[in-house]
């Protein structure tokens, strides 16, 4: 080994090394993403009991209800687009509990279908608490003369709907809401790409491993 190989082979192993770190660390918060996603899959699997009297999102995300109600006959639809469904709305009605009302998402309907009516009289429900993550800076402003939002933003979808911001998501109804179909809580939307990235990491120091091999040989040559 010549004097000029030892700079670029420390910057080569230095380079490596910091790679393969960020993917180690990636494959640790793989194995903790996947702790969380199962203690959420258990909790939303869970035995459902009453509405709480004051939910909150910290201690009440997922948690398993049933409740017993009238559906009101507003509702509003919300664009979303579902694997090997595509567009469709996710209807959003009041449900009044008599002594306060929540926002049911009652489910998914096909963007060609006709939203059914309500059905007479109480129900029964059983579904999830949840406080959905789908508004951001782009998210459109909703179309209010037809009904039609792009989020389910809980404070104005209540405001609109003369709820609380509490929203339960159908598993089972004791109706039949044909066609609109539930679309029970689940963790297939959360995102886990530790995996990928470690993927990335790993191979980006395979090639910073190559192409440091292929500088000292270079370096080698010339020096014979």
């Amino acid at each position: 080994m010549t004097k000029r190989m030892i700079l670029p082979l420390l910057f080569g192993l230095v380079g490596v090394m910091i790679l393969v770190s960020l993917g180690t660390w990636q494959l640790r918060r793989l194995e903790w993403k996947e702790g969380v996603l199962a203690a959420i899959e258990v909790r939303i699997d869970a035995r459902a009991e009453a509405l709480p009297d004051a939910p909150n999102e910290d201690a009440d995300q997922y948690l398993p209800v049933v409740v017993t109600g009238e559906v009101g006959e507003d509702f509003i639809r919300v664009l979303v687009s579902r694997k090997f469904h595509g567009a469709g709305y996710l209807i959003i009605s009041p449900l009044n509990l008599g002594n306060r009302s929540v926002l049911l998402d009652r489910g998914f309907i096909k963007i060609d279908a006709t939203v059914p009516e309500a059905p007479m009289g109480e129900v029964n429900i059983t579904g999830n608490l949840l406080w959905p993550d789908d508004t951001n800076s782009s998210t459109p402003n909703p179309d209010m003369a037809d009904r039609l939002w792009f989020s389910r933003d809980l404070a104005a979808l209540s405001a609109e709907l003369g709820t609380e911001p509490v929203l339960v998501v159908a598993r089972e109804t004791s109706f039949d809401d044909t066609p609109v179909s539930p679309l029970p809580v689940d963790t297939v939307g959360i995102p886990n790409d530790h995996l990928q990235y470690a993927i990335t990491w790993f191979s980006l120091a395979a090639v910073w491993l190559g192409m440091t091999m292929f500088l000292l040989w270079r370096i080698r040559q010339k020096t014979e």
